[in-house]
């Protein structure tokens, strides 16, 4: 099927925007390449350094004839998405040692749990560390001794921080190694019920508790799909995962046999292998035109919507919200997985997964079939699925059709026409609403503001029973320059209580809400932020606020709204305590979350 001419346009567009960068960056790359790794022209005692500790594989090393393989890890057990990665390096360095080639552990990067710091101090840490992310990871690879990378990290802002590491040394091949979901427990929508009960005080603190722990139970990423899950998505439509290793369990057979697969695919795919793919080639437009497909097709976070932009940059491609809401716009929802749906990402993996969206949007013109991908050139491979067959790692065909069709349906029968993002614009500036998962009755908003300047004050306001009438819940001073732009996750129990008493409520913030942000309509990222004179600074309680999703609009609708002053704000609570000392020159140096709030560029 010939890509769908509105798909294309979009690349064309991107294309077009990115020329002079992109060129830029292939140079970048390509003089990379040919000087080739250091480790070919380090003297003697520089090489002693590199290999003394390696063993056995000191005189492979030493030879510089077989591929080494620079393994970036996110490995700690905070993260349970991340515990299984604690026994990967042995197993990799078997693996390099079976296809002739050797792998070293290059550095760790810090990986933090959004779901540990929801609604804490550690939350404004969060968005930034994606950046620090990409930083350690450089500093892991600085060292130039390396034919290609595994990268090993799953949750919400290790995936794209590697990714803009890996597009930085775009010379030599990536391949990005999964860790798979837990095994279901208690469904999410149960887990939804009790929360909400609790916040309205019909259940106990052990009653939450005892729910949260029979959801969150073992090792694996979380099951519902917000942004880890989003992550893996992407890593199969953009080509850096093997096929079908994105949501296989810990602790299997088959992702032990996926992970030893991934260490022999990238030692194929170094300049030594013979099939040389170096991911700077791999991260073209096309790429990201995929990505942002799958992520429309699947209802995924809204988080992607910050860190595709950054990930992009980093490979000299600009992307920007409006390539977003076009692709939105011809692409259908076919997938519903909580927060969208009751399923969870078990569920969906069972009913088809990836393999079956990734075929149905090809066959309906809607994705580049003809990217570079690690796995070989066409993404049609990653229409197939991994199977362990008599002890041997194998891809046959994957399903052919939905086989459960309240979790993922055809293209021909989806469960919207369209991808459920838009763009939102208007007098208080630029940003983006998911509505995939709000009932059509709620697209349209207005009712008057009520103003806070933290997402505790909502809480408390709620708890004392202020909200009484339709409402737009105002929460700014959360963008990236004012306290790191921190999920307020934590505030969806209280909107969805309102919600469900009848009221009309919105959210509207510079801050973000994530992948499992739920019902209630939320205009979030908006841009300029409130910190820096943003619209968001002027406005105040009773404001007459009309957010508008159906054609994409944001206003007040006070006629001297423009003429008054913004309010400056005292920012002097975000400024200390969990580590924030440490990140207050990053927060006033980073970017507006239009172009992925940014610290680097």
């Amino acid at each position: 099927m010939p890509t769908d001419p509105r798909i294309l346009a979009v690349t064309e567009r991107i294309r077009a925007r990115s020329n002079a960068s992109r060129r830029a960056y292939l140079d970048k790359i390509r003089r990379a390449r040919d000087e080739g790794p250091a480790r070919a022209h380090l003297s003697c005692s520089n090489l002693a350094h590199a290999y003394a500790a390696m063993g056995a594989d000191k005189d492979v090393l030493a030879g510089e004839r077989a591929p080494n393989l620079g393994v970036v890890t996110a490995y700690n057990d905070m993260l349970s998405a991340h515990q299984p990665f604690e026994d990967y390096p042995a197993l990799i360095r078997q693996a390099a040692r079976a296809c002739g080639a050797t792998a070293q552990v290059a550095g760790g990067v810090p990986a933090m749990c959004d779901g540990v710091t929801q609604g804490r101090a550690g939350m404004e840490l969060s968005l930034l560390s994606r950046d620090v992310i990409a930083l350690a990871a450089g500093v892991a690879l600085s060292h130039n001794c390396f034919d290609a990378a595994l990268y090993m990290g799953v949750c919400d802002k290790i995936v794209p921080g590697l990714v803009i590491a890996a597009a930085t040394f775009g010379h030599i091949p990536a391949v990005f190694v999964p860790a798979g979901p837990m095994v279901s427990g208690l469904p999410n929508d149960e887990k939804a019920q009790v929360r909400q009960a609790f916040a309205t005080g019909q259940a106990s603190r052990e009653d939450l508790m005892a729910a949260e722990m029979a959801s969150y139970h073992g090792p694996g990423t979380c099951t519902f799909y917000g942004t880890a899950n989003t992550n893996q998505m992407l890593m199969e439509f953009m080509g850096l995962h093997l096929p079908g290793a994105s949501f296989v369990n810990p602790g299997t057979p088959l992702r032990a046999a996926l992970t030893e697969a991934a260490v022999t695919r990238a030692a194929a795919i170094t300049a030594q292998g013979g099939d040389y793919r170096p991911v700077g080639h791999v991260l073209d437009e096309r790429a990201f035109v995929n990505g942002i497909v799958g992520l429309m097709a699947t209802g995924g976070s809204t988080n992607l919507v910050l860190h595709l932009p950054a990930m992009a940059h980093a490979a000299g491609i600009e992307l920007a919200i409006e390539d977003f809401e076009a692709i939105a716009a011809c692409v259908p929802l076919i997938a519903k997985v909580y927060p969208n749906g009751l399923a969870d990402v078990n569920h969906f993996h069972a009913a088809g997964g990836l393999g079956f969206m990734i075929g149905e949007l090809l066959a309906a013109g809607l994705l580049h079939p003809d990217t570079e991908t690690i796995a070989g050139p066409g993404l049609a491979r990653y229409t197939q699925e991994a199977k362990l067959i008599d002890g041997a790692l194998k891809w046959q065909a994957g399903a052919g059709e939905s086989l459960n069709t309240r979790i993922l349906r055809p293209v021909a029968d989806p469960f919207q026409p369209t991808g459920g993002l838009k763009q939102l614009t208007g007098s208080l500036g630029e940003g983006v609403i998911k509505i995939s998962s709000v009932d059509p009755s709620r697209h349209v908003i207005e009712a008057p503001a009520r103003v806070f300047d933290n997402q505790e004050a909502v809480k408390a306001a709620f708890q004392a029973g202020e909200f009484t009438a339709d409402t737009v819940v105002v929460v700014r001073f959360q963008g990236p320059r004012a306290n790191g732009m921190p999920e307020l996750h934590s505030l969806t129990p209280v909107l969805a209580v309102l919600q469900d008493r009848g009221l009309k409520v919105a959210l509207v913030t510079d801050g973000r809400m994530s992948g499992a942000s739920g019902k209630v309509p939320a205009a979030i990222h908006l841009a300029p932020e409130a910190a820096a004179g943003g619209p968001l600074a002027r406005l105040r309680d009773g404001d007459r606020v009309r957010l508008d999703a159906v054609a994409g609009t944001l206003d007040v609708l006070e006629p001297e709204f423009n003429a008054r002053p913004p309010l400056t704000p005292d920012l002097s609570a975000n400024s200390e305590g969990t580590g924030r000392e440490l990140f207050a020159k990053l927060r006033a140096g980073a970017g507006p979350a239009s172009g992925g709030a940014s610290i680097l560029w």
